[in-house]
């Protein structure tokens, strides 16, 4: 897809107005380390966001701590205008944020379905989750084929379907992606974005943390640069794909 069609598309599209999460101000440290600085970030609802940088940028340290799996040393996370920051994670799930891992950590002793419906131990009744298992199924049906097979087991591809997959079985308004495409053979990895699409396009609102930028900017509406724990860039992700700093930066081209 090129910036020229990427641009009509976005658009074409008329910009969700709704913030269904806000970084204000957020600071995080890592004992005297610290690893944000300040930043501020607003994903709206529909939207699929990228947040780019390079190894220990942060990226990672985003979104665990949307998740509630670090705390915040100040600043605000707040979720469909409520403030998240200091709740456990268990109930940051529970209001409609799932989140795909850094290396997948699926389950290696349990099977397919195990996992999956770890992914819906919040929800107590059986026809919700057979919905749920129902579309997993459909968006990764090599999951339905391996449904028995151990999670250890599996590819590399297919244990990433399996961690996206279980995220989704919570019936995610808020799907928190860590580098979905880490490790995988390239024909995988069109696969996994083209599935980022559809699960957007089914109305799941998306975070998605990647080193492969060209790939992550060709999906998103949006995109944030993040530098050393600050938001050095945020501009529509056809700006930051036709951007010379952050085609040299991340896309291996020499800066113009």
């Amino acid at each position: 897809m090129t910036v020229a069609t990427l641009r009509e598309r976005q658009t074409a599209t008329a910009a969700p107005t709704t913030a269904i999460l806000e970084l204000a101000g957020l600071h995080v440290s890592h004992g005297a380390i610290s690893a944000l600085k300040g930043i501020d970030m607003v994903v709206r609802e529909g939207e699929v966001v990228a947040l780019l940088g390079a190894n220990g940028a942060g990226k990672t340290t985003t979104l665990r701590t949307v998740s509630g799996l670090h705390a915040p040393a100040s600043g605000a996370v707040r979720f469909c205008g409520e403030r998240i920051d200091g709740l456990p994670s268990h109930a940051i799930v529970g209001l409609g944020i799932g989140h795909s891992p850094e290396g997948r950590r699926v389950f290696a002793d349990m099977t397919v379905l195990e996992n999956l419906h770890m992914g819906a131990y919040r929800f107590k009744r059986q026809r919700l989750r057979q919905e749920d298992l129902e579309r997993v199924f459909a968006l990764f049906p090599r999951l339905a084929e391996r449904r028995t097979q151990q999670a250890g087991t599996l590819s590399g591809g297919e244990q990433q379907m399996l961690a996206m997959g279980r995220a989704l079985m919570g019936r995610p308004e808020l799907l928190l992606l860590d580098e979905p495409s880490m490790g995988l053979a390239p024909l995988v990895v069109a696969q996994i974005f083209e599935i980022i699409k559809e699960i957007n396009a089914q109305g799941t609102t998306v975070l998605l943390v990647e080193q492969n930028a060209a790939q992550a900017l060709k999906v998103a509406d949006r995109g944030y640069v993040l530098e050393t724990g600050r938001i050095t860039m945020q501009a529509p992700a056809c700006e930051l794909l036709d951007d010379p700093r952050v085609r040299a930066a991340y896309l291996g081209e020499a800066a113009r």
